[in-house]
């Protein structure tokens, strides 16, 4: 058993965000749906959030197919990134350094979860 836990749309948890977004590609915005994570990454010092998404006609044809750089807006942020080649499903994989566009915690302490906001 991995431990994960599945996250709601819409809601982050520990690890980062799953749900609605909006996608700027050059000049078109699409509303997409994601699903991203992240972690600090002490060798260079610097925080790396990735992840995917969801199959998106608008998206393929935006994007061609080929590696772009975008800026991804969620409720709680918004972020630069890339995203790359699509997978055999047409997911593209999204990924940035620094700054994610999602909560992290910036404490040791637990992260408070939704019932204890």
């Amino acid at each position: 058993m991995s431990g994960h836990t599945e996250t709601t749309p819409g809601h982050d948890d520990h690890d980062g965000y799953a749900g609605p977004a909006t996608l700027v590609l050059g000049d078109t915005e699409l509303d997409v749906e994601i699903q991203l994570r992240g972690h600090f990454q002490p060798i260079d010092g610097r925080y790396h959030w990735y992840g995917r998404i969801r199959p998106d006609h608008r998206l393929s044809e935006a994007a061609g197919g080929k590696k772009r750089t975008v800026e991804i807006h969620t409720p709680d942020g918004r972020a630069s990134g890339e995203i790359s080649d699509p997978d055999p499903w047409d997911r593209y994989r999204i990924a940035g350094t620094s700054t994610p566009p999602f909560r992290v915690p910036t404490t040791l302490d637990a992260p408070e979860t939704p019932a204890q906001a």
